[in-house]
């Protein structure tokens, strides 16, 4: 099988907060970038173990997560920057793949219980796909469902494999921390957002590792014993998109963006955004 793996750092065991971990800027950036890239290791060694044939790696951290000198010499990387790129090809993503995972991932804005709960960016305060809430692991995982990938795997911290088997009940998950900030933080500004949830409890980075091996291994020896595991059903169209953006620091409504497609989710997310309103 041929498997997708698409990376972010937030939900890495260890990384603390985004300001010192996650930004170039950031004191501890690349002890996390090293983090992220050995779990990514272990997910590709467990694909790997279950008989992939290909494991192709998307660093999908907007700024990088991913040390390319120390990725796994078996797998291939996929590197941005990826605005105004045309999903999916733009990420790489196409219908030669079996299966898709994550490692990494956590759980949207608004996530009670989450570590660095985002959608996007900081900015965003909710997106929703036809009237429910959409988080980035579905975006991608509606996406791979339209050109057939099954969504097999998914590590991160406990809030985004909720959110996860929510979307697809029985796909496998490891959670690697556990996170310990109960508020949504629904009336915070950009700015405060991106320095709240940051409390957690995490495994040590070996075992998550160790998890994340097992984990993706199992995944995929599921997945090839059994060719409906990991498979997404698409809604009925028509399909319908909106971006609710934060409250700016002066307190005035954060604005509210909409699109719209008749038939496809790929092409929901390739037309152009609306400004609909500012929010209320």
């Amino acid at each position: 099988m041929n498997v997708y793996l698409m990376t972010d750092l937030e939900a890495v065991a260890g990384v603390k907060d985004s300001l010192q971990w996650c930004l170039p800027t950031g004191r501890y950036y690349d002890t996390a970038k090293g983090l992220l890239t050995e779990e990514t290791n272990a997910a590709v060694e467990g694909f790997l173990a279950a008989g992939a044939r290909r494991v192709v790696v998307c660093d999908g951290h907007g700024w990088g997560g991913l040390l390319p000198e120390k990725l796994h010499p078996q797998a291939e990387l996929i590197t941005g920057p990826y605005p105004h790129l045309v999903y999916p090809h733009g990420f790489g993503l196409d219908d030669t793949f079996d299966v898709i995972g994550w490692v990494g991932q956590h759980a949207m804005a608004g996530t009670p219980g989450g570590h660095l709960t985002h959608t996007g960016s900081f900015s965003v305060l909710e997106m929703t796909f036809n009237g429910s809430p959409l988080g980035e692991m579905a975006e991608f995982a509606y996406m791979a469902a339209e050109l057939g990938v099954r969504s097999i795997f998914l590590s991160g911290d406990q809030a985004g494999c909720k959110e996860a088997r929510e979307l697809v009940p029985d796909i496998e998950t490891v959670s690697v921390k556990e996170g310990l900030s109960w508020n949504p933080g629904l009336d915070l500004t950009e700015e405060e957002a991106e320095t709240a949830f940051t409390a957690a409890r995490h495994l040590s980075p070996q075992m998550a590792r160790d998890r994340i091996r097992e984990g993706a291994e199992k995944a995929l020896r599921r997945a090839q014993e059994d060719p409906a595991m990991g498979k997404l059903e698409l809604p009925p169209p028509p399909y319908t998109f909106q971006t609710v953006f934060r409250r700016d620091k002066d307190g005035n409504a954060g604005r509210v963006y909409s699109r719209s497609h008749p038939d496809s989710f790929i092409g929901l997310l390739n037309t152009p955004d609306q400004l609909h309103s500012l929010g209320g």
